[in-house]
């Protein structure tokens, strides 16, 4: 069932990308008047799923979900249709139409792309507001089970005060300033410490065969017991919280994995909150030190038992308009400056390039409409900043042929647009090899 509610969310969520991008293309094509003779929703190699021609274009979906495309009369594209453009130019060809028309043509999908991305921040503003968690509430520090993290010298309750110049206010800023880290300063038992990550960290995190960060240490709040747990018949219910084993207290759920160890085979005396109440239990823990209990929880629960300061932020939608404007901008600079991080080897950042595997690992696997349109508007300004990269075949590529054009007043030849178009093909091919093959390494070795 998890599957199948990630892989709903995945396809949903690239399937409307896909179509509102190729949309941008299709609309001020129609409105130059400019014969679009395909419109599908991913790639239709020798066979389509379903196909209907309307008018002159032939609307339909192929069977391979790797994109999808606008063929539009007269351009070279991917499509590489020599024959066409062998033939003299027609009115409601593309290459007939001026060259602020066609660069309108091309820029569409971005654009819809980068608006569509607007629109959904400033609605996600609007109908759920901000949480956050106050830095200074975290008083016990984070969880690090991740061994590269530990490796490196941060250890579980360490507080971090500050990530180069920048001061830790809220949880979230761990993650937004952590990509250009050089110097971490931490709090450990009252003392601060600086930890200096090396050049390649981003390249080592992500080939660690751990997925953890700096985690948030919850309690022990019960979700389900294991059908095979030698406690399955104990009054256990979901949403009771451990709060003492054998008369030691347990505050956060990774301390108690270490306290049962030592009772490998034994009973334990184990005290439960459960509604304001307080109760006793003998559990039993078996051979691997385990009680055969998966932990649950959420913010909500952390809130009401006073874990931290949960800041909860409101907006109007007035209000929600620059919010959801000021969070698109900050997205757009966040991606672009992994970008660069890719870029530059020495950083290793290309190890953590991925492909659709990496895509599809990112949905949750319980629907949440929130996580959906937030993913969504990320992958969306993803879809439009790559897109305008300058290689022939994206968007990107035909747009500089376009300016060199309205510059110079040359047009490239159509030659040279065609071998431009299979240099172009030949790269992107590559690329996506590669990050579909770092998520086959990844899932092999990690």
């Amino acid at each position: 069932m998890e599957f199948v509610i990630k892989i709903s969310q995945f396809l949903l969520s690239l399937s409307l990308l896909i179509v509102l991008h190729e949309l941008g293309h299709f609309i001020p094509a129609k409105l130059f008047k400019t014969r679009v003779e395909k419109f599908y929703l991913f790639f239709d190699i020798k066979y389509s799923l379903l196909k209907k021609k309307i008018g002159e274009t032939v609307y339909g979906i192929g069977w391979l979900p790797l994109g999808g495309y606008v063929k539009i009369s007269g351009m070279i594209d991917e499509s590489m249709d020599k024959e066409q453009m062998a033939k003299p130019p027609e009115p409601w060809e593309f290459r007939s139409k001026p060259s602020w028309q066609r660069l309108i043509i091309m820029l569409g999908g971005v654009t819809v792309n980068f608006i569509l991305a607007a629109i959904i921040y400033v609605f996600l503003a609007f109908g759920y507001g901000d949480i956050d968690i106050k830095a200074d509430s975290i008083e016990d520090g984070y969880w690090i089970e991740n061994p590269l993290l530990q490796e490196l010298g941060f250890r579980t309750g360490d507080k971090i005060m500050a990530i180069n110049d920048y001061q830790i206010v809220n949880y979230s800023d761990l993650k937004k300033y952590f990509l250009e880290a050089k110097v971490v300063t931490l709090e450990r038992q009252g003392e601060i410490k600086e930890v200096n990550l090396p050049e390649d960290f981003l390249g080592q995190l992500s080939g660690s065969k751990s997925r953890s960060f700096f985690e948030l240490r919850y309690p022990f709040i019960i979700n389900t017991v294991a059908d095979s747990s030698l406690n399955k018949t104990a009054d256990l219910k979901k949403d009771d919280v451990i709060i003492s084993v054998n008369g030691t207290p347990v505050k956060y759920f990774d301390e108690i994995g270490e306290r049962l160890e030592q009772y490998s085979g034994q009973t334990v005396s184990v005290k439960l909150l459960r509604e304001e109440q307080t109760l006793s239990r003998q559990l039993q823990v078996d051979n691997n030190g385990k009680l055969g209990i998966f932990p649950g929880g959420n913010l909500s629960d952390i809130e009401r038992l006073g874990y931290y300061d949960i800041i909860k932020k409101e907006y109007t939608f007035l209000e929600s308009l620059g919010v959801g404007t000021l969070r698109f901008k900050n997205k757009i600079t966040d991606y672009w400056t992994q970008l660069k991080l890719i870029f530059s080897p020495s950083t290793g950042a290309y190890k953590g390039v991925g492909g659709f595997k990496a895509i599809f690992d990112i949905f949750p696997d319980t629907w949440s409409w929130p996580d959906f349109w937030n993913l969504t508007a990320f992958l969306s300004i993803m879809l439009g900043v790559l897109n305008l990269l300058p290689i022939p075949a994206l968007d990107g590529g035909h747009v500089m042929f376009l300016l060199y054009e309205m510059v110079s007043g040359r047009k490239p030849s159509d030659k040279f647009l065609e071998y431009a178009q299979t240099v172009g093909f030949f790269i992107l091919i590559t690329l996506v090899l590669f990050a579909n093959g770092n998520d086959i390494f990844k899932a092999l070795f990690n």
